[in-house]
């Protein structure tokens, strides 16, 4: 041991000085990045040619699918024989060959290599295996990320870490798709599907989103030399597996919603499996609404947290599987205050096609080669993964100097889809927007919950019957005509100087007026008693969220009640649709058997109206915010259990 007794006290602060100077803050930077997109741009006229047509008949859902995605042209790795013309570790190992060929560094100087995928070209071994089996490289470390979209994010993740923590220097990260395979005809003829059997929409829906091709970076712990290099300023991924059954998923539907899942290697043998549609690529389009709303969700938490800081945000690299779906995220986004500049969001989408983890690598690559980066520029990059709800966030800083541009073809506007922004729900006031952020927490927990409510899980699962319906809106019926009473009470409560928002009380009083008699209705048409229902009580939750509210429509000036609205009008904004598509369909029942939910479905985006107008009166103070949180919280609660305790009187 060195005793530090010997040297002068000067000597010492000096070393100490300087080692402090050579001492860097660990970081990762990505130096360069690559891309593969096998073959020529194909078409939406061109598609079938490549996929091929199930019983040789044109797709009537091809076009639909389409007009909402707003895809124009993607690249497919198979012919128009439907044979596969490069693997997917082909296109990886590509990917990885151009990152590395236009930075200063050499494929031997890699010493991890981190690879993300849907579904690799085998089972086993790994997809990293495979691709560094590619590549003309020495023995390094490999890890590989399995999942879906936000697979990738996980993968960069990773090697990043390995960066930061000095284990290593250098590492290459690339995520790579190949979904055309499942698409072929063949596929669905050999299960049948063709002259009269017709492919599920569920099925058929990825055959017009998904698309083939690789992304890469080059990782490292110092930025290039020359040209600019994006820092990672930091990565979150957060799953909800926990509480949403899978989206998107291979496999049949039965076998999802079982427990535990059983799969295609629980069949008797291949053919069995591929006649039984097990190895189907599917997507659940009801719960299509859910991931937008997460993935805004998790935005805000982001703010929330501090960790993202809107103002800073020089582009928005977001991936999303469809145009539709930009439109209802930017009107969340709206809603909780935060207006993203749309010039300032940048895709490939349309031009590239949707190709899951290799996606946010496919973006970042073009913008990082376009010309439009300058050092300090700030990127954050949205990946949503509707697999089984995991969402990655992935902020970025330029530095360094800017180079001339890589030569990229230019990437069509899509102007012929332009947003056309909703009308902004706050006056823009800081507090207005608060509320709103908060809210949105709230109704995320809520209907998080509300999914695990046994009798909303059983529409979820397929396994409703019309018993369960009928017990539904029996037990509905007996808080529902609570509704316009309390309102009407909180309206006669209101002061005279807040009249502009009790004539918005009492017109929603007046919608909800009726609303029972449609409730009878529909349990009549299903089989119900109509002397039944109309004498019934209310069970234990419906009891306990009656009194709660008619309680706080007692006290004056109850603005607090606003959270109770935003539960129980957002029930039949966000959910009260989706419910009856799920009831209708399982039940076989027609569109005049589920009218109170379809119409509330309609109505209250009329109501939602009204509670903006009261949110923007300015009766909001720091303390009745809090108390509106805390009447929504209170009010979701209940509100599940009421669903919680059907029949129990």
């Amino acid at each position: 041991m060195c005793d530090l007794r010997r040297f002068p006290a000067e000597t010492i602060v000096s070393f100490f000085l300087e080692a402090r100077e050579r001492r860097v803050s660990p970081a990762c930077y990505v130096t360069s990045a690559g891309v593969f997109l096998p073959g020529e741009p194909i078409s939406n006229d061109d598609m079938e040619d490549y996929l091929g047509r199930i019983g040789g008949k044109d797709s009537r859902a091809r076009e639909r699918v389409l007009r909402q995605n707003g895809i124009r042209s993607r690249h497919y790795a198979i012919d128009r024989n439907q044979q596969t013309t490069i693997s997917n570790a082909g296109m990886a190992s590509e990917a990885i060959r151009t990152a590395v060929d236009r930075s200063d560094c050499d494929l031997d100087e890699v010493q991890l290599l981190v690879a993300a995928t849907s579904q690799g070209d085998t089972p086993l071994p790994g997809f990293a295996s495979m691709v560094h089996g590619e590549l003309d490289m020495p023995p390094c470390e490999i890890a590989t990320l399995h999942g879906i979209c936000a697979s990738g994010v996980a993968a960069l993740r990773h090697a990043a870490a390995m960066v930061e923590s000095g284990r290593v220097t250098a590492a290459a990260c690339v995520a790579s798709e190949l979904p055309s395979r499942l698409f072929k005809a063949s596929r669905y003829e050999a299960q049948g599907f063709g002259d009269k059997k017709t492919l599920p929409f569920e099925t058929e829906f990825l055959r017009w989103m998904l698309s083939d091709g690789a992304g890469a970076f080059l990782l490292q712990d110092q930025p290039a030399d020359h040209g600019l290099s994006l820092r990672l300023d930091w990565i979150k991924l957060k799953s909800y597996a926990s509480q949403f059954p899978p989206c998107m998923y291979v496999g049949t539907k039965d076998e999802v919603a079982a427990n535990p899942v059983r799969g295609w290697l629980d069949y008797d043998d291949c053919q069995s499996a591929t006649a039984a549609g097990a190895i189907n690529l599917r997507q659940n389009i009801q719960m299509l609404d859910d991931v937008v709303r997460l993935t805004v969700n998790g935005v805000f938490d982001l703010v929330d947290e501090g960790l993202l800081n809107p103002r800073d945000i020089d582009w928005y690299v977001t991936h999303y599987s469809s145009h539709v779906f930009r439109e209802q995220a930017y009107e969340l986004f709206c809603r909780g205050g935060l207006r993203i500049p749309l010039d300032r969001v940048f895709t490939n989408l349309y031009t590239k096609g949707n190709v899951g983890s290799a996606s946010p690598f496919l973006m970042i690559e073009e913008l990082f080669y376009s010309g439009q980066l300058e050092p300090g520029q700030t990127l954050f990059c949205i990946v949503p993964e509707s697999g089984r709800f995991l969402f990655g966030y992935m902020q970025f800083t330029v530095v360094g100097t800017p180079a001339e541009p890589v030569s990229i073809p230019a990437r069509p506007a899509a102007a012929d889809q332009e947003i056309i922004p909703p009308d902004i729900k706050t006056s823009g006031s800081e507090l207005e927007e608060s509320l709103v952020r908060q809210l949105s927490h709230v109704w995320t927990d809520f209907e998080n919950r509300l999914n695990q409510v046994p009798i909303v899980r059983k529409m979820w699962e397929g396994k409703l019957r019309l018993k369960d319906y009928q017990e539904l809106l029996f037990n509905l019926r007996q808080q529902v005509i609570d509704g316009s009473r309390w309102i009407s009470r909180a309206a006669s409560n209101l002061t005279t100087e807040n009249f502009p928002i009790r004539s918005a009380f009492i017109g929603h009083s007046s919608d909800e007026h009726r609303d029972f008699e449609m409730l009878e209705q529909n349990y009549v048409s299903v089989g119900g008693r109509l002397e039944d229902i109309q004498s019934g009580e209310k069970n234990i939750g419906s009891t306990a969220l009656s009194e709660f509210v008619l309680g706080r429509a007692s006290r004056e000036n109850p603005f607090d009640l606003i959270g109770a609205m935003f539960i129980i009008e957002g029930l039949g904004r966000r959910v009260a649709r989706r419910w009856a598509v799920m009831i209708k369909e399982q039940l076989d029942l027609d569109d005049s058997q589920v009218t109170f939910l379809t119409y509330h479905s309609e109505s209250d985006d009329i109501h939602f109206q009204r509670l903006d107008q009261a949110v923007q009166s300015g009766i909001l103070t720091p303390e009745v915010v809090e108390n509106v949180v805390k009447t929504a919280k209170v009010t979701a609660r209940l509100y599940l259990l009421q669903l919680e305790e059907l029949g129990n009187f």
